[in-house]
């Protein structure tokens, strides 16, 4: 009669092992494909975000030094080539950081150029695109204010300077569209809102060029 081989605890830990290494192995050579497909697939994935970063930075780096000429243009006082700029770079770059300053400053050169429903329309596109940026989104909306002012339609132009008053009341022009709102709250004989906004103005900039402003036109016409 055979003694039975009494196997050591790192004995069967070894031929698990081995078994464990040959089933690995006889599985992979059965399914090697498909481990190779996954792997292409990956490398795959890690090429297209690659190509994707470094196409986007291109593009980034495109849209910038095309709004850099637009702005210098702009400066220069050439604002039709100005425009032609960020014209194209709103339809042509309109994904990259450039395109919220370039919308902007359609808007304003639209105003300037007395093109007014222009400018309101670039205007709205400003406000309805880029929440982020508090000084602009006020200045934005009183462009639309300014332009309804210029078009004799004051109701409006009331409104719109009000908003923009309280899009940004700590900002470096909210007493001018303070000011801006009483103007207009007296063209349409509106005395009540008009009041409200010259003792916001007496309060608050009593001692600025709108407060004083504010204060000899509401003694013209607020009385």
């Amino acid at each position: 009669m055979q003694s039975k081989v009494k196997l050591t605890k790192r004995q069967i830990k070894e031929d698990k092992f081995t078994t464990f290494m040959l089933g690995a192995r006889r599985q992979f050579q059965e399914n090697w494909q498909f481990y190779a497909a996954g792997v292409l697939g990956l490398l795959l994935i890690i090429f297209a975000v690659s190509w994707y970063i470094n196409d986007s930075a291109a593009h980034q780096a495109e849209a910038e030094a095309k709004f850099a000429r637009a702005v210098l243009d702009y400066q220069a006082g050439d604002n039709q080539v100005a425009l032609l700029g960020f014209d194209q770079l709103l339809n042509e770059y309109g994904s990259t950081d450039v395109a919220e300053q370039a919308t902007y400053l359609l808007g304003n050169i639209h105003l300037s150029n007395k093109n007014y429903e222009d400018a309101i329309r670039y205007f709205e596109i400003y406000l309805e695109r880029y929440p982020d940026d508090r000084l602009n989104r006020a200045a934005a909306q009183a462009g639309i204010a300014a332009a309804q002012e210029d078009l004799g339609n004051y109701a409006e132009a009331a409104e719109a300077f009000a908003e923009a008053a309280g899009m940004h009341p700590e900002g470096p022009l909210a007493a001018d569209y303070e000011l801006g709102a009483l103007r207009n709250y007296l063209n349409v004989g509106d005395l009540e809102a008009a009041e409200a906004h010259y003792n916001t103005i007496a309060e608050k900039y009593a001692d600025t060029n709108p407060g004083r402003s504010a204060i000899v036109l509401y003694n013209e016409k607020g009385h």
